[in-house]
């Protein structure tokens, strides 16, 4: 009489299930590792460290006292879109060059980037050097 049963049973262990766990938890880190998003994020200002030899430009600087100049002349802030686009009309200028100073406001600035976006110009932020 043979008392052994015909299930045998494989002493060694077989690796593609902790593959497959692996895999699947690799997946899942990656696809909700996307989706965080963090509220508080230091910012370092870039700094350059080539110059534009661009002779075709016009620069429009913003001081820290808000007021406008367009290649060392002073124009209001009323005027400054129509400046822009009368010397973009009448040159072979491909590039608004924005200079503001680091303590002017952001709005002052996004107010000539505006005017950039909306009479579809080319712009530069200038920043200083290394």
């Amino acid at each position: 009489m043979n008392i052994r049963g015909r299930n045998k049973v494989d002493p060694n262990f077989n690796m593609s299930s902790m593959t497959d766990i692996v895999f699947l938890l690799l997946i899942f880190f990656m696809l909700t590792s996307t989706l965080v998003t963090v509220n508080a994020i230091d910012v370092l200002l870039p700094k350059a460290g080539g110059k534009t030899e661009n002779k075709s430009s016009i620069a429009v600087s913003i001081t820290k006292d808000a007021k406008f100049y367009m290649d060392g002349k002073e124009v209001t802030e009323t005027n400054l879109e129509s400046a822009i686009k009368k010397e973009f009309a009448t040159s072979e200028t491909k590039t608004l060059v924005i200079r503001g100073d680091r303590e002017v406001s952001y709005k002052n600035i996004m107010y000539v980037i505006d005017i950039a976006n909306r009479n579809k110009i080319k712009m530069i932020l200038a920043v200083k050097g290394m």
